[in-house]
């Protein structure tokens, strides 16, 4: 499955603890990572930089569901689980 256009929830909805270049501490969720583009595409894509947790993520029907709202949904519901 490829990304959705114009989505980002995976760069906004979970907290990240490791460092992101330009967020050495990781970031909380719920905050857009700075490494998200104007048109919701990770900037650091493909580059060795970006945190292994997130080149980990790929994008399923599960987690991306049919619409963003839904992925957004989905990982804020991950996020609370693992509270």
């Amino acid at each position: 499955m490829e990304c959705r256009e114009n989505c980002g929830a995976c760069c906004i909805s979970p907290s990240i603890s490791s460092a992101i270049p330009g967020m050495p501490d990781g970031k909380p969720a719920g905050v857009r990572c700075i490494q998200l583009s104007e048109q919701n595409r990770c900037k650091l894509f493909g580059k060795p930089e970006r945190p292994k947790v997130c080149s980990g993520l790929r994008p399923s029907e599960e987690m991306c569901g049919l619409s963003r709202k839904a992925a957004k949904d989905y990982l804020e519901m991950l996020e609370e689980q693992t509270k």
